[in-house]
């Protein structure tokens, strides 16, 4: 009985060292979604695109299927967005941010678009992130819209 309580005790004086990474990852990739917007309401779209994987292995599920890829990502971004009019406004709201593993990421959220020449848009979003070398990453994303 002695040696369980021990072990209870170890592992609640434990649990801060655990809970730290996590929290410090949570900023980290709250930072990012952040910055992203920033650059998109910038006209930024490749420093949009630095929160992604620069991998062929990238992949983004959309509407018109299965992006694989950095290059092809960005080339369908600036396809679609070629002007600010276009690319208006964007606001992200983040409804479920987990670590399921130790250095994955998966987030839930909602996004909008706001552009009053030429309409609004809106839709959800998932985004699994990896940390490689220290660094957040998102490995795959599949955004869907409203419309």
């Amino acid at each position: 009985m002695k040696s369980y309580r021990c072990l209870l005790l170890l592992c609640l004086l434990s649990f801060p060292a655990f809970s730290q990474p996590v929290a410090a990852d949570r900023r980290a990739i709250l930072s990012i979604l952040k910055r992203q917007t920033d650059d998109w309401n910038n006209g930024r779209i490749d420093k949009f695109m630095t929160a992604y994987w620069p991998s062929d292995s990238l992949t983004f599920v959309g509407k018109a299927g299965i992006t694989y890829g950095y290059e092809p990502t960005l080339s369908n971004y600036r396809k679609r967005y070629p002007d600010r009019a276009s690319m208006g406004s964007l606001r992200f709201d983040i409804l479920q941010l987990d670590f399921p593993a130790p250095n994955v990421a998966y987030v839930i959220g909602r996004w909008s678009l706001t552009r009053p020449k030429i309409g609004n848009a809106d839709g959800h979003f998932t985004l699994l992130w990896r940390k490689s070398k220290k660094r957040w990453v998102i490995v795959s994303d599949h955004s869907s819209s409203s419309k």
